[in-house]
């Protein structure tokens, strides 16, 4: 009798049922596909990111000592070692690191005459690592953002530079010159001119020339004044600061989380631990902009996700007690015959949760269409599903229409057989 009654209901209500469960679908849609891009969205912002900078340097300990003591970012006279690079892909978190470049920096004559700064490094090196895998990496996709009137250094371009645009300037350089560099001895180096470049920063004032030119001109065979690495990172938290100032502060258990987990902090130590010598310092501006950027873009999708599950609330409520006002005759002759409160608020609850059932299916799937239509609209990547979303939006709709539908229950509650069933409503 009871489920008779309750598809009684769906064939005489039927449209009010089909706006019920197209308005739980909207919200179901909406709250799946910003959850799932709010938890998918770290890694796609990040990503993004990654093109304005590195955010962890990697420096030798003499030279972290002098900067932290004095301030000095001069020459410590200490070097590491290139050979060691690959071994930044080997600790716990490597597929985390999205990038790395070494540089070597020093001062040579330019044609004879005034001392100018060099940087010698990786531009889009191919690297073999000790784990058998192989990559490309160097700064041309961490500065992809600089102004080139050329083109870049590529690894077989040998004797050939990038020369900063106010040097440029100074010294009437173009594209395609011919300039000279001197070696320790004193020879003069001939290099061709390939790029000038615009990075906006102290770099203009600069040559870029690849790392065994620079090694080879200063006598430095094998060995980098510092790695710049670009990694994926979790927005820091209060373990993750405390771990900063002193790892050895922690706990086994926190240890082994801090450990495990992205922080920047945590990467930095375990770049430390494989390369000999160096000390792994984020780059704050950079890391610590990733984290408020990333945590405001998540209350975003927070925030969108609440608000429409507050109209589906709200949309439930109208047309459900809408519902009832129109099965109030019916609703009243139930009870006159002898039907308590709480069996006909169940069935119209039953009702309802078929209805919030289908609307949430539907609304579901749509909203994982939805979710890859805005990760393709913004980051041009799909985004990978979150299981944990679906007892989430489970739990969500629940909620929403179980608070649509305490209007109606109270008005259950509150109609009297005698005046529905003698004309008062």
């Amino acid at each position: 009798m009871f489920w008779r009654m309750v598809l009684h209901a769906f064939v005489r209500q039927k449209g009010k049922m089909l706006m019920i469960a197209f308005t739980i679908a909207l919200g179901a849609s909406l709250a799946t596909a910003m959850l799932n891009v709010m938890f998918g969205v770290g890694d796609k912002v990040n990503q993004e990111l990654k093109t304005y900078g590195a955010n962890i340097r990697v420096v030798p300990q003499t030279a972290s000592l002098l900067d932290d003591l004095y301030g000095m970012k001069g020459d410590s006279k200490q070097y590491l070692k290139e050979e060691e690079l690959g071994k930044i892909k080997t600790i716990f978190w490597a597929f985390n690191i999205v990038d790395f470049a070494p540089y070597l920096e020093s001062k040579v004559l330019l044609n004879g005459k005034d001392m100018v700064g060099i940087t010698g490094t990786w531009f889009n090196h191919h690297l073999a690592l000790p784990t058998g895998e192989e990559l490309d990496a160097g700064m041309i996709s961490m500065k992809n953002w600089w102004d080139l009137h050329g083109l870049w250094l590529q690894e077989a371009d040998d004797a050939m530079v990038m020369v900063g645009s106010d040097l440029a300037s100074h010294y009437m350089i173009k594209t395609g010159d011919t300039i000279t560099l001197s070696k320790n001895d004193g020879q003069l180096i001939p290099f061709k001119v390939k790029a000038i470049f615009e990075a906006g920063g102290e770099e203009d004032k600069k040559i870029f020339m690849n790392l065994r030119d620079a090694q080879y001109l200063i006598d430095k065979s094998g060995l980098i004044n510092t790695i710049e690495v670009s990694a994926l990172t979790s927005p820091d938290n209060e373990l993750a600061r405390k771990a900063a100032q002193n790892p050895e502060s922690l706990t086994n258990a926190e240890r082994e989380l801090w450990y495990c987990t992205a922080y920047v902090s945590s990467i930095c130590y375990q770049i430390q631990e494989v390369i000999s010598n160096a000390i792994a310092k984020p780059v704050r501006q950079v890391a610590e902009s990733e984290g408020a950027i990333l945590k405001k873009t998540q209350l975003l999708m927070l925030l969108i996700t609440i608000l429409s599950l507050i109209g589906s609330a709200l949309g439930i409520s109208n047309l459900v007690t809408a519902s009832v006002m129109e099965r109030s005759k019916e609703i009243g002759l139930l009870k006159a015959i002898g039907a308590h409160d709480g069996p006909v608020s169940w069935l119209v609850l039953t009702e309802i949760m078929i209805t919030a059932l289908i609307g949430g299916i539907a609304g579901y799937f749509a909203g994982l269409g939805f979710a890859q239509i805005i990760a393709h609209t913004v980051f041009a990547s799909s985004i990978t599903t979150t299981p944990i979303v679906i007892p989430l939006v489970t739990i969500l709709i629940f909620l929403v229409t179980m608070a649509g539908s305490l209007p109606s229950i109270r008005m259950i509650l509150k109609l009297e057989p005698a005046e529905v069933l003698h004309g008062g409503q």
